[in-house]
This record gives structure tokens, C-alpha cells and sequence, in this order.
């Protein structure tokens, strides 16, 4: 799982486990996080707050403020912008401290100011870890919301061998990937999308097409896989490469493209129809390449099945399904009248008429309709955080499923 625009703060208290931290932080920037660590003092005795800022790749933060600049470490700041803050290896003595509120370290102000989830990982020896002290203070801090990462049981720096010893890198890591899955809005859901353009073929050399590039759906299949859903992308012809964990389906004509997505539609929570399907598909496809003859030449066409309209017969009720309009003139009537037609729960309104929007662009600049008829504009956005802005829509309309 990619943990990527995860805020992960990573306190270490003084352990000798502490230098088990470089393999976590290792894994966790492998998963795309963010990860700021903080140690204590005496944390910085067992391995150096240099080898965790390389690994990490942002300065660790050990007292409130730093001797060279004079900048003060917000420790306020700190724990509102964390997704989760894990406190690894968490002494005997930084366990009290935090169950009873005492505050003699930035890590400690950073965790007392804690709003969000807290993970946390002790580590010490057999008999420290039995006392009926420590097992009270555990009992409080699982009182007080925060998971406890169990210690594994082996040989000890004392030499006994037992429970106390910290979880295993690869533990902590496998905790803190469940932590988000779990936490996912769309955990569970299966989500249908269908991206790009569709070429209807005239002869083996030439077809009909147009100029969507399916970034807009690409980026929507990635944004709901983010929020757990598993995820089929059908694409027409595109160069963009696949999202990561997404199952793909590639299609050429949009009969391709109907029949893939009627395939999957039913065992689907979520549909979302961004491709640009051709409407006419050439009546004949010559088997040879067409020669340049005549001065004026004509082409048969046939429409192609609408592919929205007959997802939307089908829809059921805790189905959430969302079609696209791009349009150049009276865009808002256009684009009503289809959310209607094609019984859908809201419509991504493009105009050509906005610099930025529509084909090829990196941006896009949106107007959604719901089934109630509430239209909601959104400012020039990347498509990324347009994708992010549609999923939150579609989160909502799931909701209520």
C-alpha cells in the first residue's frame, strides 16, 4: 500500500531498540510517507538523530528549539498536521509520562498536544514490562483512545529471554498500512471507471477518434484506490501508464467499451464514466487500406451504444453513478437534461470554454449537478485534485447508501 500525503511522526524514547527506528523510517519512506521524527535525549545515546534525518530526509527534532537558529519546533503544529504519530520504542518512563500528562520533552509536548490517532510501541525488559505500574499505565493509555503495538518475546539486552521486546520494523510497519486501510472511506467498495477516447476503425490504417488523453479518469481510478476501493479501469487507446494496484482493462471501439463495462458494472459500488466514447462508429471497416482516389469520398455511420444510458437502466439503488458532459454551448441545460435522461447521481460538467479545461491539460475546471439540482463550481484545479474533489462527492453519495 502507498502510504504517500501521510504524515507520520515517529518518537523514540531511550531504548536500545531505538536503532530498529532506521528500518521503520526506511519502510515507511519506500511507502511514500512523510515521516518527521523526534527523539529524546537520551534516545539520541542509541543511534543519532544524522542517520535518521538522511533516512527520513527532513531534520529530526529533538529539543524545543533548535541552539543554531534560535527557531522554535511548533510542537502544536506538529501534532495537528500528523495522520498518525507512533511512539517507538516507548520506555517504561515515557509510558508514565504520558499517562499521567507529564511534559519534560518535546516529544511529550508533541503527543500531549495529539488530536489525531496515536500508536504506541513499548519496549523494555521482562520484568519492567510484568510490573503491575507499567500494565496500569497501558491500561490508561488504552483508556484514552491510543493502540498499543504489542511487544514480541524473545532474548532481551539483559539477557533473559521474554516479552518486552520491541515489535519487529516490519511489525510496525504492517500495524501503521492496517491503521489506513481500515480507515479508509471506500474500504470494501468496488469502483468501475473508464478513461480515455475510443477509435473506431474506417480500415486497418485509419479510425475515427478524438483528443482525450484520460488523464481526468486515470487520476479518478488513483484517487479512489487511495481511499481503498478496489478498482477496474477500463482505457481506451492512451500513453499514461497504469495506476498503481488498479486492475486495467484496455479496450480499442466502444463496443469494446460497452461490453467491458456492462461485464463488470453489476458487482460494482461505484461507476464513474469519464471516457470520451465516440458517438458514430463507421456502418463498413474496410479490410484493405482505402486508396486515395476519388476527389470526394463519404463514410456510412452508425450510432454506437450509449453506454451511460444503459448503465443507468440498470443502476440500482445503492449504486453511485456519475457521468461527464463536455459541452460548448449552453452547457448547464446540456448537461441537466443527461444527468436526467441517464438516471445518474451527479454529472461533471466540462466547458470548452474554459481556458485550462477539457482535452490534453494537466487542469481542469469542473461544475457538478447532483440529482437534486444543486450546481456546485470549483476553481482551475490540477486533476489530481479535481479527481479528489469528484471521490469526495461520490463518498458522500455512498454514505447515504
Amino acid at each position: 500500500m502507498s502510504l504517500k500525503d501521510k504524515n507520520i511522526v515517529i518518537g523514540i524514547s531511550g531504548s536500545i531498540a531505538a536503532y530498529k527506528i532506521a528500518t521503520l523510517v526506511r519502510l515507511l519512506r519506500k511507502a511514500e510517507a512523510s515521516v518527521q521524527v523526534i527523539m529524546t535525549e537520551e534516545a539520541t545515546q542509541f543511534i543519532t538523530p544524522l542517520t535518521l534525518s538522511t533516512l527520513s530526509n527532513r531534520p529530526v527534532l529533538v529539543d524545543y528549539y533548535e541552539q543554531k537558529t534560535g527557531e522554535w519546533n511548533n510542537h502544536v503544529h506538529i501534532a495537528e498536521q500528523a495522520d498518525l504519530i507512533v511512539l517507538a520504542p516507548a520506555t517504561a518512563n515515557t509510558l508514565a509520562k504520558c499517562a499521567q500528562g507529564l511534559c519534560d520533552n518535546l516529544l511529550l509536548a508533541v503527543y500531549l498536544s495529539a488530536k489525531g490517532p496515536v500508536a504506541i510501541a513499548p519496549a523494555m525488559d521482562l520484568d519492567m514490562w510484568k510490573h503491575p505500574a507499567v500494565q496500569h499505565n497501558i491500561d490508561l493509555l488504552k483508556q484514552y483512545g491510543h493502540q498499543i503495538i504489542p511487544p514480541g518475546t524473545g532474548e532481551l539486552a539483559s539477557g533473559l529471554v521474554g516479552e518486552g521486546r520491541l515489535a519487529e520494523p516490519e511489525e510496525i510497519f504492517a500495524f501503521i498500512t492496517n491503521h489506513f486501510e481500515s480507515n479508509l472511506p471506500l474500504k470494501g467498495k468496488r469502483a468501475l471507471v473508464s478513461a480515455g477516447p475510443t477509435y473506431e476503425a474506417i480500415d486497418p490504417v485509419r479510425f475515427i477518434g478524438n483528443h482525450s488523453s484520460g488523464k481526468m479518469g486515470y487520476a479518478i481510478a488513483k484517487q479512489l484506490q487511495a481511499l481503498g476501493a478496489e478498482v477496474t479501469l477500463v482505457s481506451g487507446p492512451t500513453a499514461l501508464n497504469s495506476p498503481s494496484q488498479v486492475n486495467r482493462v484496455d479496450v480499442v471501439s466502444a463496443q469494446q467499451m460497452f461490453e467491458a463495462m456492462d461485464k463488470h458494472f453489476q458487482e460494482s459500488d461505484i461507476v464513474v464514466m469519464s471516457a470520451a466514447v465516440a458517438d458514430y462508429t463507421p456502418v463498413e471497416v474496410a479490410d484493405q487500406k482505402i486508396k486515395k482516389k476519388a476527389e470526394d469520398f463519404s463514410i456510412d455511420l452508425k450510432k454506437t451504444t450509449d453506454i451511460l444510458a444503459s448503465l443507468g437502466k440498470q443502476k440500482r439503488d445503492n449504486q453511485t453513478l456519475v457521468g461527464f458532459a463536455l459541452e460548448t454551448n449552453n452547457e448547464l441545460a446540456h448537461a441537466k437534461d443527461k444527468l436526467e435522461r441517464k438516471n445518474l447521481d451527479f454529472i461533471v460538467l466540462n466547458s470548452m470554454q474554459d481556458k485550462g479545461a477539457g482535452f490534453a491539460h494537466n487542469t481542469n475546471k469542473i461544475t457538478v449537478i447532483n440529482r437534486s439540482g444543486e450546481v456546485t463550481s470549483y476553481e482551475l484545479k490540477s486533476k489530481d485534485e479535481v479527481a479528489k474533489d469528484i471521490c469526495n462527492l461520490i463518498i458522500q453519495e455512498q454514505s447515504k447508501s
